[in-house]
Parts: structure tokens; sequence; C-alpha cells
């Protein structure tokens, strides 16, 4: 293969769907970046805007090095192993769901055929909700059960935030929520396959909603410095800035604001925390070993090895083996 059907191939697999992703999502990140300069500076230079935007003293920490590194081992690994999880929990449930509750009620067929426009939006909206909701409580058991947070402590771990920050994710700890998200989404799907034929996701501007959803709540940005808000439309969707509390290592802000696009299951159950306007946080984890994940080795390993002494414990707990003392503790 010469170079230049290599690059034909590169340029084939970039749908122009893709591109106009990627576009929106550099434009709202550039955008926020602006907004929240133009808010705190006192003088305006491109200069003083580049260093607010990229500060040397972040993008060269060493958690900034970690993400990278983990970034792009992750994006060589990850596609193996969700590829074929990507979609079969949610079409598993949602058929199971099928069959049961069609069985029960005697439906074979589905109840109004062909999907109309109304149809679509409420099914789309309803999925949203649903895949909202299952990502609101499995983000609160990662915080609440000691073997989740060994996985999930790979994010927190991180010390700085330069929007791809958001990707670092254990691979085990995305693929347990990705199998988590076959429940409650895939309930709904079964439910809606029973009401109309073959539904699919609405498109906006020949964009799926759920790629809109992911520019839209800002994950990037909110996963940076800008402390940006939405204003009252903060009662509704989770802001960056409200996100950034989450990271934070002061005890008064643990276990809050655990919602992805909506605000409103934190204000439900409890969890949520409004930050005073332009309030600084300090990002990372408490524990002594903090230090250990900022390289690849802590971030894909050290969790495992975590995982598999409390799973030791455990298991010496239930076999009446008292517990081995310490060292150096």
């Amino acid at each position: 293969m010469d170079v230049v059907q290599f690059i034909t191939r590169i340029i084939d697999k970039v749908s122009a769907e893709n591109l106009v992703a990627a576009g929106m999502l550099f434009a709202t990140a550039f955008g926020c970046a602006l907004i929240a300069y133009l808010r705190t500076a006192e003088r305006y230079s491109f200069a003083e805007f580049f260093e607010f935007a990229l500060p040397h003293a972040v993008m060269t920490h060493p958690s900034a090095r970690a993400d990278l590194l983990f970034y792009i081992t992750r994006k060589a690994i990850m596609p193996f192993l969700l590829i074929p999880a990507g979609v079969t929990f949610v079409v598993a449930v949602g058929y199971a769901t099928n069959r049961v509750l069609g069985t029960i009620f005697g439906i074979d067929q589905p109840v109004f055929g062909e999907p109309g426009p109304v149809t679509v939006v409420l099914f789309t909206l309803t999925m949203l909700l649903a895949y909202d909701l299952s990502y609101y409580l499995y983000h609160t058991a990662q915080h609440r059960y000691p073997f989740l947070w060994e996985l999930h402590k790979v994010h927190h771990s991180a010390e700085v935030m330069v929007g791809i920050t958001k990707d670092r994710v254990h691979p085990l700890d995305e693929l347990m929520n990705r199998a988590w998200d076959g429940v409650i989404p895939g309930i709904c799907f079964g439910i809606w396959s029973l009401v109309a034929l073959n539904p699919v996701e609405l498109t906006v501007f020949g964009i799926n909603v759920y790629i809109m959803r992911n520019i839209l709540m800002m994950d990037f940005v909110r996963h940076t410095h800008f402390k940006i808000s939405f204003g009252r439309l903060n009662a509704v969707i989770l802001c960056p800035h409200w996100h950034q509390l989450h990271h934070s290592t002061a005890p008064q802000h643990y276990d809050k604001n655990f919602g992805l696009l909506f605000s409103f299951w934190d204000r439900l159950f409890g969890t949520l925390h409004v930050p005073h306007p332009n309030e600084d946080f300090t990002f990372g984890l408490v524990d002594r070993d903090v230090a250990d994940y900022q390289s690849l080795s802590g971030l894909y390993l050290l969790p495992l090895k975590k995982m598999g002494r409390r799973i030791a414990r455990q298991v010496r707990r239930l076999r009446g083996i008292p517990a081995q003392p310490r060292s150096g503790a």
C-alpha cells in the first residue's frame, strides 16, 4: 500500500458527521476558553489568552503528561474491548424486556407500527433520561463501594484538568459501566420496541442527538479549569464549574454533583453542591500514594492490585482467617 492509498483510507474513515462533531467540539472549547478569559482578565492580549487557555504549569504537570500517555494507549486498546460490548448489553436487555412484557401482555407486534416524528422525539428524550439516570446511579456506586472506587480513583487521580482528562477512565471501569448501562436504557429500549417498530434516535442537522449531547454537556470543557456556568439553565443542565467541584479534594465537596448531563438527579437525591461563582478547586486524591497514579503502570495496574488485595481480605474474613498486619503502617 503506497502513501496515497493510506491517506485515502484515512480520509474515507472520516465522515462528514465526524468532521462536524469535531468542529463543534473545538468551537465549544475555544468559545468557553474565550468567555472565561474575558470574564477574568484585566488586560487583553493574544499571548495572555494563550497562557490562560493552556497554562504552562498545567500542561507540563506530571498529571497532564500521564493524561496524554493514558489517552493514547487507551484509544489503542479500547476498540478491541468495547466494540463487541458497545450496544450488546442494551440490545440483550432490550430483547429480553420485549419478550417478557410481550408475553405477559400478549403483544407480538409493535402497537403503533412505524414511528412518526412525535414518537421519535419522545423515544429520544426518554432514552436520554434513561442513560443519564443510569450514569448517575453507577457514578454514585463508584464512590460508595470501595471495590468500584479503586477503579474510579484513576479518574480522580488527575491533579490538573486538561480536557482529555475526561478519558482518564480505567478500561475495566468503562467496560463495567457499559454493562450497567444495558440495564435501565435496555429496559427502556425494550418497552419502546413494543410500542413502535424500529424507533430511531433523533438527529439535529444530521448529527445523532447523543453526539450532540456529548458536545453540549461539555465533557471536554468541564475537565478543564474554565469556570463556565449556564446561569438559570444550571437547574436542568450540569455546568462545567459544578462538575469541577466534583473533582475537588475539599472534604465539603466529597460525593457531590454526580450528574452527567442533567443536574436535577443531584437535586432530587440530595447530592447537589453549588459552588461560589469563580470558586477555585484543588484537584486530585488525598491518598498517600497519589503520586503512583501519574504513570501508565499506576493508572492501569495499581487499581487491579488494590482490588485484588480487597478480594483477598474479604476471602480471609469469610474463612475466619485473622487479617495480616500491615508492615510500615
